[in-house]
């Protein structure tokens, strides 16, 4: 049987990602999944906000150049809005000195990309079975069963809430603009993309109370557009679906331990974050990133699931995963509260920091990932 250093439980984006990384420094690894396209890859409709740290990666990878060019559309600009009173925040690429502020992706061709490029990466083998190696690398998502057969807590906090995605038409161009609406309770944000239209697609990620995801999961097309268009307020334009729609559960989640002797959590499995920021699969490529290269300053004697090893990797996310759940969580609890103090105090808050550039230019660099 053929001996690995590396065997990665998991084929999505975050594994696939790892593979590549590993197998470029003449690692040999086993990818435990398929990376054949399913039905449901070729439907996925949720769209990815990726800042410049993740770009970086998927460059190395030779993946990112190689993304059709339907499948990726920059952010120049983002508008934050309250509930009230004209609250609002704006962000812009030109205030930050960067081309853009992220890239909106397409999910189902990112994978298929990443699927690509493994076809021609020779030192990774893909297995349908476990097989033995130094370092099992998990990244099978929120539902780890690799993470539960070690025996490790998940410590979840559901927000009782669901993600709804689907993909929209408007009838004005987006011109790069990403939307987002803080409406207690829920949040709705509108990424530009280039798929089904050029210019005027938009990915919808509406993060709403869990009755309330029901009732619009179950309205028709037509009812769900006019629920849409009313929460929006017409500011993109008239929104019409253009696909089918989605949803999954939202919560806080966190691993007790993301690394152990020849073991290591990467991605959905080993945090969970609220979408609001669009920050979750940049979370697991900076996880990637930093796997990668503790793996690649590694001292020769030392083999891939040395426990030493791996505590520099959980030691390098430990506080970037950490503050990102904390700012996540708590930007949702602000603006989910409807007490009409609060409401008042947030949406001033807004507004005295849009008049602030360099306070802007300081939250817009940590999200970048610069």
């Amino acid at each position: 049987m053929q001996s690995y250093e590396v065997l990665i439980r998991g084929s999505g984006c975050v594994g696939r990602s790892l593979a590549l990384a590993l197998g470029a420094q003449g690692l040999r690894v086993a990818l435990l999944g398929s990376v054949e396209a399913s039905p449901t890859q070729r439907d996925d409709v949720r769209s990815y906000a990726l800042n410049a740290a993740s770009v970086r990666l998927l460059t190395e990878l030779k993946v990112w150049d190689a993304l059709p060019a339907d499948a990726v559309s920059p952010v120049y600009d983002m508008k934050v809005r309250g509930d009230q009173g004209g609250a609002m925040l704006e962000f812009s690429a030109w205030q930050q000195g960067v081309a853009e502020l992220a890239f909106i992706v397409d999910a189902g061709a990112l994978e298929q990309q990443l699927a690509q490029a493994l076809r021609y990466a020779p030192h990774v083998q893909i297995v349908d079975a476990p097989v033995p190696a130094d370092l099992v690398a998990l990244c099978e998502g929120r539902d780890s069963a690799g993470r539960a057969d070690l025996g490790l807590r998940f410590d979840v906090h559901s927000y009782g809430q669901r993600g709804i995605a689907a993909r929209l038409v408007a009838d004005t161009e987006h011109q790069g603009v990403a939307q987002q609406w803080f409406r207690s309770p829920d949040v709705l944000a509108l990424l530009p993309i280039a798929k089904p239209l050029a210019g005027a697609s938009y990915g919808l990620v509406w993060s709403v109370p869990e009755a309330q995801a029901a009732e619009l999961l179950a309205l028709s097309d037509e009812a769900f557009e006019s629920a849409l268009n009313a929460a929006t307020g017409a500011e993109a334009g008239r929104l019409r679906l253009a696909s089918a729609r989605s949803s999954w559960p939202l919560a806080l989640a966190r691993a007790e331990a993301v690394s152990g002797p020849g073991w290591a959590l990467l991605g959905d499995a080993a945090h969970l974050v609220h979408p609001l920021a669009g920050q979750g699969l940049n979370l697991g490529f900076a996880d990637v990133a930093a796997l990668a290269e503790v793996l690649a300053a590694k001292e020769t004697w030392r083999p891939a699931g040395d426990e030493r090893l791996l505590r520099r990797y959980a030691r390098a996310r430990m506080a970037p995963n950490w503050a990102m759940g904390e700012l996540t969580d708590g930007l949702l609890k602000v603006f989910a509260s409807d007490k009409p103090a609060l409401r008042e105090l947030r949406n001033r808050g807004m507004n005295a920091l849009n008049a602030v550039p360099t306070l802007k230019r300081w939250l817009t660099s940590r999200a970048l990932g610069s």
